[in-house]
């Protein structure tokens, strides 16, 4: 990681000297992608079958998950792992159930009814990805929420193995959450297949979940065909950290999100300039005993920076500069730092709450917006499984009372026709 000493740069320079997150499009993926989805519309489950030979080298009789192997991953699984999945469905249901919103009707007047009227979705459609590592927290993230919004309709996509198959514990975890229909197909065909529908798969309304950089192009190209939650970018953390930080906790953490990949961003802002040396020396001293150093080495010498500052108060300006995906306040207070904080998409307090217990277990969402978009966006969560409605009732009386005004205004747009349908709504 390198040491910087950080001088209250502009957001431009910060973003073309260190964070690089600016415009990542690759031509040669969005012709593939465009093709593969062209195809998967054209040709529905022939083309998943094509592509799921051609890129996971996998032939498939049946495209969707049977029950005997949701079955045989339950025998595959450990039981203590299943207590963990149900303790942290629990966390997460109670965390998420707190988002639900209701709808409303106020009487402005006795004459005239206005609300809102909230709607779940009726279909969405889960990505979680395959090839070497599983996702079980991915599963129970995703479908958590939509469950608590009352989504009836959950379909999950996911790569295969070799074999053929879907990993046992991505399996387990979807089958406690009541997800029923699983199908072993991903990539952007996958994307293709939930957005426009196929023979066995139907359409869904919307798509959530991580995927690669086909999945993410795939998703940003039907977007409008249906919803999607984000185009998510590599992970990325930011540790805010005083004198008194724990060098060994920080690069622990810091080294918690290197190893997704090699884009992955890790940062610390710290007044300390003792602190960032010891922290340099941790960093290489643990990624050197973890099985993943290859990506982590990668990670840190492209995208790990460590920013010296003269003060705290910088050092905010800083972090909500980057507006990190995580961001862990390693500060003697904590909570007081919070009002600081502006931009985030989860806010981790104190040493003893890291980053990986929000990817698991503590019950906030772990889909988070990346790349600086937490500037305006905010984690997966139950409003992103809704829909709104606005209620308008007046009667008679009422619509007489504003019909003048109404009148008006539209004259005033030169939409005569507007004006028209409330005049021959006349009076008397």
């Amino acid at each position: 990681m390198k040491i910087v000493y950080f001088d209250d740069m502009s957001q431009d320079d910060l973003d073309t000297k260190y964070l690089n997150r600016g415009d990542t499009a690759n031509n040669e993926i969005d012709a593939i992608v465009d093709q593969i989805l062209k195809e998967v519309k054209r040709r529905g489950d022939a083309a998943l079958q094509e592509y799921t030979l051609k890129f996971d080298g996998v032939t498939l009789s049946n495209i969707r998950v049977s029950q005997e192997e949701v079955e045989e991953a339950f025998s595959k699984v450990e039981p203590e792992f299943v207590a963990i999945l149900k303790e942290a469905k629990e966390n997460i249901w109670y965390y998420h159930e707190k988002q639900k919103q209701n709808s409303w009707f106020r009487n402005p007047s006795e004459n005239i009814i206005l609300g809102q009227m909230v709607t779940p979705l009726e279909r969405i459609g889960i990505y979680v990805p395959g090839g070497k590592a599983a996702y079980p927290s991915t599963v129970l993230m995703n479908a958590i929420p939509a469950l608590v919004a009352g989504v009836d309709s959950i379909a999950m996509v996911s790569p295969p193995n070799k074999e053929g198959k879907l990993n046992p514990y991505v399996l387990v975890a979807a089958n406690l959450c009541g997800v029923r229909e699983i199908y072993k197909v991903g990539g952007a065909q996958s994307i293709g297949a939930l957005a426009f529908g196929t023979k066995t798969i139907p359409p869904v309304d919307k798509i959530v979940g991580p995927g690669n950089s086909y999945v993410a192009m795939a998703k940003k190209k039907v977007y409008g065909s249906v919803d999607i939650d984000m185009i998510a970018g590599p992970s990325e953390i930011c540790i805010l950290a005083d004198n008194k930080g724990n060098a060994t906790f920080i690069a622990a953490d810091l080294l918690s999100q290197a190893e997704h990949d090699e884009d992955a961003g890790v940062i610390l802002v710290t007044t300390s300039q003792e602190l960032a040396e010891k922290v340099q020396e941790e960093v290489k001293r643990q990624a050197a005993l973890l099985i993943r150093k290859e990506i982590i080495q990668k990670s840190l010498k492209n995208h790990g920076y460590i920013f010296v500052v003269p003060d705290l108060e910088i050092g905010f300006r800083l972090v909500n500069k980057i507006a990190p995906e995580h961001l862990e306040l390693m500060v003697d207070s904590p909570f007081d730092a919070l009002s600081k904080i502006k931009n985030a998409g989860a806010i981790f307090l104190g040493a003893y709450s890291p980053e990986p217990l929000g990817d698991y277990f503590a019950g906030p969402n772990h889909t988070l917006p990346t790349g600086g978009t937490a500037r305006f966006s905010s984690p997966l969560g139950v409003d992103d499984f809704i829909k709104k409605s606005s209620i308008i009732y007046y009667n008679r009386s009422a619509l007489d009372q504003a019909r003048d005004q109404i009148i008006y205004f539209a004259e005033k747009e030169g939409l005569t026709a507007h004006a028209n349908a409330i005049r021959v709504r006349d009076k008397g």
